[in-house]
């Protein structure tokens, strides 16, 4: 009998390398999906190295649909089940949604939200099937917020994993959205987001991210917000006049941004 499988998107940097060490280290072999091949080769010799497991590569850019195409055959191969799906990719764009470029915009709705669609319906049959198995998506905070189409992308994902996980949970199937807030990752430097106010308080740690997401998914919570704080933050999204949301999210936004 093979040892379980997890598939990790973004698996090079931020959280998705957060969470295909945490993976190994709990003696899961790995298929690791991102576009630096490089990048990829590095991490999956570092991991074979520490950890003794088995480590497949597989080079794609999830926003190109043939790319994609091939990931979701890999995840759907009922041969070489995979037992946990991290849909982790992703990436924001640092500046107002009228100022920037549509193609840019049209390339993260399709990492964000299309590239979760199309791999969370390759796993989902087998998994349901099988009677086991788990969808890991990873939403943010922001998705409880009104901060441009990033926001909204988040909001769908974790919409939707509750829809999804609503049927695959009685096959034995756990879907989970984890929602994490600010995280020391490479992600912001990226975007080209403006985060030197941010206090400390309100960052949190790749790592202990991915042991909150883990352990929700042990104890099949849908939803996944780690930390205290940002629990407060959802709460109070929820209860609060949308009104009222909308403007403190837009000040939180403008500061962030360029443009």
């Amino acid at each position: 009998m093979t040892d379980p499988t997890a598939l990790v998107t973004g698996a090079t940097s931020g959280l998705g390398l957060a969470f295909a060490r945490r993976l190994a280290a709990d003696g899961l072999d790995l298929v690791l999906v991102a576009r630096d091949v490089a990048r990829l080769d590095r991490v999956a010799a570092e991991l074979r190295t520490a950890y003794g497991r088995r480590v497949e590569v597989l080079p794609a850019d999830l926003t190109d649909r043939e790319q994609l195409r091939r990931v979701a055959d890999r995840v759907g191969d009922r041969a070489r089940p995979v037992d946990l799906l991290v849909n982790n990719a992703g990436f924001g764009l640092g500046r107002r949604f009228t100022d920037g470029a549509l193609t840019d915009e049209e390339r993260m709705v399709d990492l964000l939200i299309r590239a979760v669609l199309v791999l969370s319906h390759a796993a989902a049959a087998p998994m349901r099937d099988r009677g086991r198995g788990a969808i890991l998506n990873v939403s943010s905070v922001s998705g409880f917020v009104v901060m441009g189409s990033y926001s909204a992308a988040k909001a769908w994902v974790t919409s939707f994993s509750e829809g999804l996980a609503n049927e695959l949970g009685p096959h034995g199937v756990q879907v989970t959205a984890v929602c994490p807030g600010f995280v020391h990752t490479e992600f912001h430097q990226r975007a080209g987001l403006r985060m030197s106010q941010m206090p400390r308080f309100g960052w949190l740690d790749a790592d202990d991210v991915v042991d909150a997401a883990l352990a929700d998914v042990r104890r099949r919570r849908v939803v996944s917000v780690p930390s205290a704080r940002y629990k407060t933050v959802v709460a109070v999204s929820r209860l609060a006049p949308r009104r009222l949301v909308r403007r403190v999210s837009g000040a939180i936004s403008r500061s962030r941004t360029r443009g």
